[in-house]
């Protein structure tokens, strides 16, 4: 039993149980039916060849010139087969270059299996090519091969398209209606479709759901996102490293125009016109966000309709839809909360997560306790909903998790069933584990007894952390510093559990709570919840970040338990939602974590890390940086108003 008026436990020896985890709660694998879906991936295929027009031009509304790549089945002489199948289309703003390539490559006489042969030693490195990855992004020939057609098509202003990048405004939102609309009107389309993509296409292929259009009947949707503010563009009104650096090469891209398409171009004008568009905006949203981060006053913070007319409309979504993401993705937080959005019943809607980041997706997949590889799920999940094929995928999960420090399971619901909310108190006594860091407090069921304070400054050390390889996507993994948080701990404000009696899980949001003070006009505060070994090894769960002057929360869109204890704050981020800083002031906030699923070993415990920043996952803007002062942070330590976390825990760690 649990008292939540004080958040102490009440001695009852029959709630003091072990997690049992010997009985996991469903067959990540997808058993039997799974081996029937790899078969039909990998054994004989109805069509022995491809066809790929890389050559097609979609008309939009507007006249802007989209520019496509269309692959049919065909027979073995290569000519298209003329029966008409469900279209797949996926809309990316990587230019098809770049997916002709990795195509070409792959595929390639004697290049192809060696490549075959080579992915899973490269596991080992930052990319795991063997678990389906590159199928999900761009052309499945195996697809096609089974009956499909896929269309691949570089959204406005990118690739060879006309036109002027929008990044997921509502014009290209209307342009991947209408390429839909296109498509089905093909006499290679029976008139089902379905929408897939890795990234930026799945946010692509969501925002397109929403719409609910016309033949869409499956969506297919790798590490997509509902609130790209929130998830990587100002996390808690912080800028992060990762959006200049995808303008960048997205911008880059754009400029290379595909050479197999380049002299019928050239001949029929769509060169000229496709520069006439590269001129009009040569470096898309470049200099807003440099102004931004200079001046302090880009106008476009969330609520802002530059924002909220790029959210997708998940509540609004018919087609059954299955999700990809990762505890340490980029949109780490989205695809739980796009699973709980969506308004369909569990089978139409499911969920993969694993214990990785953005670039890493599929890694161990098709092992013998893990989920089938990716291309081997989107097979079976368009043949379930655009053939009618009665296969099981939609009996699979639906809520398929990785967990950390675990294993995987399946089973029907996030959190796991029988989560309850725990709140431990950030208190002064040590916990003699963190002897490296600023300060080494405890975390106890009750708050401190006596005041203290903590203190902490803004460092550079988050540039050797796994902050660092979260914000690039996992392109670092392969570094030491990317598993143990220590260096970076050196730092910061730590906060450590006792060590669990029993093993016991930690699943859902978190919220950690914290009494400040500050030298300056603003304040920036990250936080990171860590899993502590016996051996003091500090390994990074998950983490979030805020500004002091953004810590208005929105109480009707912040999530609770039942009990009324918040659970994920929504800060508003919006200019007129700010909120004054005064140095010396005591300030009280709320900072979201991302959620997460993960397992603490017996003699394992919690850490809670608190830090003045973290670059360069998290940046200020050059005028709250100053406004910072770069002066010292207290987190105040008392009775009467305690510093604390909300974790949400199946089992009892017996502290």
């Amino acid at each position: 039993m649990w008292d939540r008026r004080r958040a102490l436990p009440v001695p009852n020896r029959e709630h003091h149980a072990r997690v049992d985890h010997s009985l996991p709660l469903g067959d990540p694998t997808g058993g039997a039916d799974a081996l029937a879906w790899r078969e039909a991936v990998d054994g004989r295929l109805t069509y022995p060849r491809v066809h790929i027009d890389r050559n097609v031009d979609i008309t939009m509304s507007d006249g802007v010139r989209l520019r496509a790549t269309v692959v049919r089945p065909a027979e073995r002489d290569g000519r298209p087969v003329e029966t008409a199948y469900p279209a797949i289309l996926n809309l990316n703003p990587y230019n098809r270059t770049v997916v002709d390539a990795i195509d070409e490559t792959t595929h390639a006489a004697f290049v192809g299996p060696v490549i075959t042969r080579a992915a899973k030693p490269l596991t080992a490195g930052t990319v795991d090519l063997s678990g389906g990855l590159l199928e999900g992004f761009g052309i499945n020939r195996r697809l096609v091969r089974s009956g499909y057609a896929q269309v691949i098509v570089d959204v406005r202003g990118t690739g060879t398209s006309h036109g002027v990048w929008q990044i997921l405004g509502p014009r290209e939102q209307q342009d991947s209606v209408e390429v839909m609309a296109w498509a089905r009107e093909q006499s290679w389309c029976n008139g089902k479709l379905g929408m897939g993509g890795w990234s930026y296409s799945a946010i692509n292929a969501l925002q397109a759901a929403g719409h609910t259009p016309d033949g869409l009947g499956a969506v297919f949707a790798i590490e997509g996102s509902e609130d790209i503010v929130r998830d990587i563009y100002i996390t808690g009104g912080l800028p992060s490293v990762f959006i200049p650096l995808w303008l960048g090469a997205v911008n880059t891209l754009k400029w290379l125009y595909n050479p197999r398409t380049l002299l019928r171009d050239t001949v029929n004008g769509n060169v000229i016109r496709w520069l006439v568009s590269r001129i009009g905006s040569p470096a898309t949203e470049i200099a807003s966000v440099v102004r931004g981060v200079v001046t302090g006053r880009d106008p476009r913070v969330n609520d802002n309709p530059y924002f909220t007319e790029r959210q997708a409309r998940i509540g609004a979504i018919t087609a059954p839809t299955f999700l990809f993401g990762g505890w340490h993705d980029l949109f780490g937080r989205s695809t739980p909360r796009i699973y709980s959005r969506l308004n369909l019943p569990a089978g139409q809607k499911q969920m993969v997560i694993t214990d990785g980041y953005h670039f890493d997706m599929g890694s161990g997949f098709g092992g013998t306790q893990a989920p089938p590889r990716i291309d081997v799920l989107e097979r079976a999940w368009y043949d379930r909903w655009l053939k009618d094929i009665d296969n099981g995928v939609d009996r699979y999960g639906p809520v398929t998790l990785e967990q950390q420090g675990g294993g995987w399971t399946a089973g029907e619901s996030f959190p796991r069933p029988g989560a309850r909310t725990h709140r431990l108190y950030a208190t002064p006594a040590p916990s003699g584990t963190a002897e490296h860091a600023r300060y080494d407090g405890g975390l106890a069921t009750y708050p401190a007894r006596r005041r203290d304070l903590a203190s902490t400054r803004i460092d550079l050390r988050g540039l050797t952390s796994p902050d660092m390889t979260h914000v690039l996507a996992g392109l670092t993994k392969a570094l030491p510093f990317t598993d143990d948080a220590a260096t970076q701990e050196r730092g910061a404000i730590c906060f450590t559990s006792p060590p669990t009696a029993w093993p016991v899980q930690l699943s859902g949001a978190i919220n950690v709570h914290l009494v400040t003070r500050c030298a300056g006009e603003e304040a920036i505060w990250t936080v990171t919840v860590n899993d502590v070994s016996p051996d003091g090894t500090s390994t990074v769960l998950s983490g979030g970040a805020l500004m002091a002057s953004n810590r208005a929360v929105d109480a009707e869109r912040s999530d609770y338990d039942a009990d009324g204890e918040l659970l994920s704050a929504f800060h508003p981020l919006t200019w007129s939602a700010k909120q004054k800083v005064v140095p010396g002031e005591t300030i009280e906030l709320d900072i979201d974590v991302v959620p997460t699923d993960a397992l603490l070993e017996e003699g394992h415990r919690l850490r809670i890390d608190v830090y003045a920043g973290s670059v360069p996952r998290y940046l200020a803007t050059l005028p709250d940086l100053a406004r910072t002062r770069l002066g010292r942070q207290d987190v105040l330590l008392s009775p009467d108003r305690p510093t604390y976390v909300s974790v949400q825990l199946v089992g009892d760690p017996g502290w």
